[in-house]
C-alpha cells in the first residue's frame, strides 16, 4: 500500500474479492474510486469508513428486528 492509495488488484486482495468483482463495484459507483491514468485508484481509508457505515446499518437492523 502506498499513501493508503489502492489499485484494483490492491482493494480485491483487502477485501478478499475477486479482481473482476472490485472493478464492478467501482463501475456501478458502489466503491468511491478515480481513475487516474487510466488506471482506477481507491482510497483506503475510504474503504474502512464503507465497511464501518455498512457494518452499523446491519446492526441497527438486528437491533431493531
Amino acid at each position: 500500500m502506498n499513501n493508503g492509495i489502492l489499485g484494483i488488484r490492491e482493494v480485491a486482495d483487502y477485501l478478499n474479492m475477486k479482481e473482476q468483482t472490485v472493478y464492478r463495484l467501482v463501475q456501478q459507483r458502489k466503491i468511491p474510486a478515480l481513475k487516474i491514468g487510466g488506471q482506477w485508484k481507491v482510497k483506503s481509508e475510504h474503504l474502512d469508513k464503507m465497511f464501518d457505515e455498512m457494518l452499523q446499518e446491519k446492526l441497527r437492523e438486528i437491533q431493531a428486528g
